[in-house]
């Protein structure tokens, strides 16, 4: 009677729609920051440098909804350049495997305590491993490096004025007795676990090792389903998003094949990519499982459409199934390792805190 009424939460649970804080046109300006230079590459028929400039619509989702203008500001300028570096990294470590993940390990394990002891919020370190994931695990070529990373600095630059207008248009139209009171842009965080990043570190190592001992033709999909995995917050909430990361990509990739059977131009594609994008942002603070559905053919086409295997549904749809499948069983194992040492590290915490409000109270 227990597991069926658990299941019947589960299946409620991927229907129910959430209440959003978060400002409704947020999504259509990330849409078009990603659009943008999406449209521009396809215009000067470079389709590879639009998908890389695009990439930088996502430094949007790290503006906080609350607090001051130059708090926002000073969020926007410092992620836009942990965007840059995460790219940049990734770069220049992909000459080898060995290199690709041990770099990769280190800089997951560093954004991740960075991320904790400054307690930032959701989506926290996801993006940058994501957007170093994707980079680490392109073909070196020195010489294109400095294009590359230029290319998506540009995309930052815009995304940043974008953002940059409609905060400053938000902030007039809010009335003087309702601005909220400045704010510390960072809050530290003396409590935070070193031991949780270097697990998180660990396992983001680990997955990219796995695709390439596996020989996977595009290995970022397994790093970037298990960092998914592995946000959750409690042990349930990461069995829970492994399941719905599994349901949902099962119909995302049903929905990815229809839409690749759709394609017949490049145009096409940039415009089901906007589109999935608008309806990312409007579906995954209400609902996790929904919004992976439109995410998995999203993620798809951002990597894959300069590449020839586009024209091949049903190889690609396969190989990145198998790749998803992969990430979310290591995020799975490592999620659950992590929850236990935040468990492990909370009690020791909590006990050095009751001995030293004992020994305050005898002195």
């Amino acid at each position: 009677m227990k597991i069926g009424k658990k299941i019947n939460l589960e299946l409620k649970e991927l229907v129910t729609l959430k209440e959003s804080g978060r400002d409704w046109r947020i999504a259509p300006l990330i849409a078009f920051s990603l659009g943008f230079p999406l449209l521009l590459g396809l215009y000067f028929d470079n389709l590879a440098a639009g998908l890389t400039a695009c990439l930088s619509g996502l430094v949007i989702l790290y503006v906080p909804d609350t607090g001051s203008l130059t708090n926002k500001i000073s969020v926007l300028m410092i992620s836009a350049f942990g965007f840059t570096l995460s790219y940049s990294i990734g770069q220049f470590f992909s000459f080898s495997h060995v290199s690709a993940v041990i770099a990769f390990g280190l800089f997951s394990m560093a954004v991740h305590w960075i991320v904790l002891y400054y307690k930032t919020a959701p989506p926290r370190s996801f993006f940058f491993i994501f957007i170093a994931s994707i980079s680490i695990c392109q073909p070196f070529n020195l010489s294109a490096i400095p294009t590359k990373v230029g290319l998506i600095s540009l995309g930052l630059m815009l995304t940043s004025f974008i953002m940059l207008i409609y905060l400053i248009y938000s902030t007039t139209k809010l009335k003087q007795e309702e601005r909220p009171e400045p704010k510390r842009i960072l809050t530290k965080n003396t409590y935070a676990n070193f031991w949780e990043a270097i697990i998180m570190g660990g396992f983001m190592a680990l997955s990219l090792l796995c695709g390439y001992l596996l020989k996977m033709d595009n290995p970022y999909w397994i790093p970037v389903s298990c960092a998914a995995v592995m946000q959750g917050a409690s042990r349930y909430q990461i069995w829970q998003r492994t399941f719905h990361r599994v349901l949902g990509t099962l119909l995302g990739l049903a929905l990815c094949w229809f839409l690749l059977s759709m394609i017949e131009s490049k145009i096409v594609i940039c415009i089901f990519i906007i589109l999935l994008q608008l309806v990312v942002e409007l579906l995954v603070v209400r609902n996790y499982a929904l919004a992976v559905i439109f995410i998995t053919p999203l993620a798809i086409f951002l990597s894959e459409a300069a590449n020839p295997l586009i024209s091949n549904p049903n190889l690609l749809i396969a190989l990145r199934l198998q790749e998803i499948i992969i990430g979310s069983a290591i995020g799975a194992i490592g999620g659950w390792i992590l929850h236990k040492e935040k468990i492990r590290y909370a009690t020791i915490k909590g006990l050095e805190k009751i001995g030293s409000r004992l020994e305050n109270k005898e002195g």
